[in-house]
């Protein structure tokens, strides 16, 4: 993207109190919008590939409303409730990581929570999100499912609430839902979960306000280019879910060969990936050595050829459903 060009663009943004919702349709915008997504894209294309790259846990991108949240976290999918996740958040705090990734149907919101309030680090220094699951879609079931999700984790209020999966016919109204929440001050950012590009639109078409992350399977096998390119456009950020695969790429000869050459593992190369795409990453473990060494990923920079290589493994190979045919 060139600084400065006018593109087809929904970009909605607050200004001070009032909400704007601009439609770029190459110059059918008048110059105060068009200068706001001007500005917008200059303070994007300050550093790598366009964007300010991350360069440590705490290190922070920029949402479209101008939330700060982490570029790298702690993910607790298939992390049992109990000891487990509650000793992976610690350890994940204790490593110095602040986002971590869970959700209602992950069934342990209450071990993050507990974990949460045993580290005694204030809340306002960490990123919590969760997700609003199927069966709770629609406006006020999600209202009540928010309630409930907040009350387990034990805290006042969501840093980045998310639309789990795109349910047809639902995702709409829950939508309208979770912009309550955010106008109410209950939840800092919005965003979705596992929406295609048609989703996106078709959401977009009645929404007041743009979602701020979509949070996709997204790993070196499934790059999800398009998706990406699309979210990037509206000013959406994309957040990988099992950015390695499940472990099903662990022993990818190509990047077996890559991580040899900068003396990595494969995980900490594919999550270096990640950064360098502007991906946001939650790698999930259990293990205190793991959860450190997949954060030890910011004393290298993959080369721009190592890049294309990763980039070419694309198979559109996917490890969980296809958000266009999933029956749960």
């Amino acid at each position: 993207m060139v600084v400065g060009e006018v593109i087809p663009l929904v970009f909605s943004f607050y200004k001070g109190s009032e909400f704007y919702k601009a439609i770029a349709l190459e110059g059918t915008l008048g110059c105060t919008s068009i200068h706001v997504i001007k500005i917008y894209y200059q303070q994007k294309n300050l550093m790598y590939g366009g964007f300010v790259m991350i360069k440590n846990l705490q290190d922070t991108t920029t949402l479209l409303n101008g939330v700060n949240m982490p570029g790298f976290g702690l993910g607790v999918w298939q992390v049992k409730e109990g000891n487990e996740v509650v000793n992976s958040v610690k350890y994940a705090i204790k490593a110095g990581y602040k986002s971590i990734d869970t959700a209602a149907a992950y069934k342990n919101e209450a071990g993050v929570g507990q974990a949460i309030k045993e580290t005694g680090v204030p809340r306002e220094e960490l990123f919590i999100t969760t997700k609003v699951w199927n069966a709770d879609q629609g406006y006020e079931s999600t209202l009540t499912a928010f309630e409930q999700s907040t009350k387990k984790l034990g805290v006042d209020y969501v840093d980045l609430y998310l639309i789990h999966w795109p349910v047809a016919g639902k995702y709409k109204d829950t939508w309208k839902a979770l912009e309550k929440l955010y106008k109410d001050g209950k939840v800092r950012a919005i965003g979705v979960s596992n929406f295609h590009q048609h989703h996106l639109e078709d959401l977009l078409a009645d929404a007041e306000i743009t979602p701020m992350v979509n949070q996709i399977e997204l790993h070196p096998l499934l790059t999800q280019v398009e998706l990406r390119e699309f979210c990037k456009s509206i000013g959406m950020k994309v957040e990988a879910w099992s950015p390695l695969g499940s472990g099903k790429i662990l022993d990818n000869p190509v990047i077996k060969e890559v991580a040899e050459k900068y003396n990595k593992t494969v995980a900490q190369v594919i999550l270096r990936w990640d950064i360098q795409h502007d991906i946001i990453t939650i790698p999930k473990s259990t293990k205190e050595n793991r959860i450190i060494e997949n954060a030890d990923v910011f004393d290298f920079e993959l080369s721009a050829e190592d890049m294309a290589k990763i980039d070419g493994l694309n198979k559109n190979e996917r490890t969980g459903p296809d958000p266009d045919n999933f029956n749960f």
